[in-house]
């Protein structure tokens, strides 16, 4: 414990370190846009890291025990998706040349759409950072901190603070360079890991990938069954949408790639953040396979949650003391890497979205403290309530609330500008599209048997898109 608990405040330490070397002379343009000169091979690196938050490094490894490696059919997808976002919706950020991306729906449609658009954002990101910071919490409660004798409530106020210490100068300057760090360190622990396992299997590389090959779950490609969940065309495209909608449009991920020198730059880094998926994931899926083979050779009963079984493995000095280190440092790293350009992208929206002060420096500050406190709270909610169909039902709200944002811009990129909705119906079709999607999910998979995934996003989109037009038709018949 005593090494883990080293290695945690040495990698603070770390963190600090980096933040008063780039929050030098810092100001608002720091904060939200890093002046624009940020390294992309740096934003490329990092973004990979954010991208796999806590909840991640945990999960990941644990979906082969219920539907093998087809998660890299999504990985796949990630691909074109991202170059969507590379040749579709960044020429455009970078031709209005904005600090938050909700801006380009205030010039599309107007105020009701910007304020809209932001305000799903807002409640997404609020929620979704929330949900992952309780996690990791937890996973580090009982780790680390109840050894310690310190109560869940400071567990999550100390890492919160923490994480405020080192962005609340800097803020996307900095977080740039803390990211790549905590890509490092967590791709360090992930491959350490890997080798304490091998290690204690007593199995070479060759005879590791070997065994992954030969085992029940290494099964990649779903083609068969068109009904499920892991059918690969729709894992595939609901891949490609997802990197859309949750990068494109997600104004913490692209106010990191808005930080690069020039549109060339910025699309350079985008496509080869994709590619690195592709590798990073598959030896996630490797680690799962091993765990699982691992704990079936050594009579291991393993936890219901596949959630659990890395913690359980890790922390139960099965792959030796080396491995709980290791482990405790990878979620930290991924959830910071996360959480971190979540708070920052919070009080960006805020201050330049809701309030349209950019340049407010004070604001700024108090907004970045307001806002960690927020989600301070809803952590401790979702711990008070203490269920765990509560972080599903955050999750599945998080899900929904990103389809109207898919639908606006889709059709403000791909419908005339003389088409235009009346702008009082634009929050109403953003409510009521989300809505109908969970009847219909709800029906199919009642009555019908189907369920929907991913795809369900599009359904999304494409009923805000279509109600988006109806208004249109609706406003041109009144003129």
């Amino acid at each position: 414990m005593y090494l883990t608990v080293a290695l945690i405040v040495a990698y603070f330490l770390l963190l600090a370190g980096v933040a008063r070397i780039t929050a030098r002379h810092s100001d608002n343009d720091t904060f939200f846009s890093a002046r624009r000169r940020s390294p992309w091979w740096a934003v490329a690196f990092g973004m990979l890291g954010a991208s796999l938050s806590g909840v991640t490094f945990v999960s990941v490894p644990g979906m082969v025990r219920a539907s093998d490696m087809t998660y890299m059919q999504m990985c796949l997808g990630f691909i074109p998706g991202y170059a969507m976002v590379a040749f579709v919706l960044l020429p455009v950020y970078y031709r209005l040349g904005v600090t938050s991306i909700y801006t380009y729906l205030n010039r599309r449609f107007g105020l009701s759409a910007y304020r809209t658009g932001a305000s799903f954002f807002l409640l997404s990101k609020l929620l979704g950072a929330a949900v992952r910071l309780y996690l990791v919490c937890l996973i580090l409660q009982r780790i680390v901190f109840d050894a310690l004798g310190c109560p869940f409530w400071l567990t999550a106020l100390i890492i919160l603070l923490l994480i405020w210490l080192y962005t609340h100068r800097g803020g996307i300057g900095t977080i740039v360079w803390t990211d790549c760090l905590q890509t490092i360190v967590l791709l360090t622990a992930l491959v350490l890991i890997i080798s304490a396992l091998l290690r204690a299997e007593g199995w070479g590389i060759g005879t590791a990938v070997s065994q992954v090959r030969s085992s029940g779950m290494s099964r990649i490609f779903e083609f068969s069954d068109w009904t499920s969940r892991q059918y690969f065309w729709k894992q595939f495209l609901s891949g490609a949408f997802i990197v859309v909608v949750m990068t494109g449009l997600d104004q913490d991920m692209m106010q990191k790639n808005l930080t690069c020198r020039t549109l060339h730059e910025s699309q350079k880094n985008m496509i080869v953040n994709g590619l690195l998926y592709v590798p990073v994931n598959l030896l996630f899926l490797s680690l799962g396979v091993l765990m699982f083979l691992f704990a079936a050779h050594h009579g291991i009963t393993l936890p219901a949650s596949s959630d659990e079984v890395m913690p359980m493995l890790c922390a139960g000095g099965y792959l030796g003391q080396g491995a709980l280190a290791f482990f405790t440092l990878g979620i930290v790293a991924a959830a910071l890497s996360s959480a971190d350009s979540a708070l920052t992208a919070l009080t960006t929206s805020t201050c330049v979205d809701l309030f349209n002060r950019p340049a407010d420096e004070r604001l700024r500050r108090c907004m970045h403290i307001v806002v960690s406190l927020i989600v301070l709270l809803v952590i401790l909610a979702i711990k008070a309530l203490n269920n765990t169909s509560v972080i599903d039902a955050v999750y599945t709200i998080a899900s929904y609330t990103y389809g109207p944002l898919l639908g606006l811009f889709a059709f403000g990129l791909f419908v005339p500008k003389r088409v235009q909705p009346a702008p009082r119906a634009i929050p109403f079709i953003c409510v009521v599209a989300p809505l109908i999607c969970y009847a219909l999910s709800y029906l199919s998979s009642t009555f019908w048997h189907y369920h929907f995934s991913y795809e369900l996003l599009l359904l999304n989109g494409a009923l805000t898109a279509l109600g988006l037009y109806l208004a249109s038709l609706r406003k041109s018949c009144e003129a």
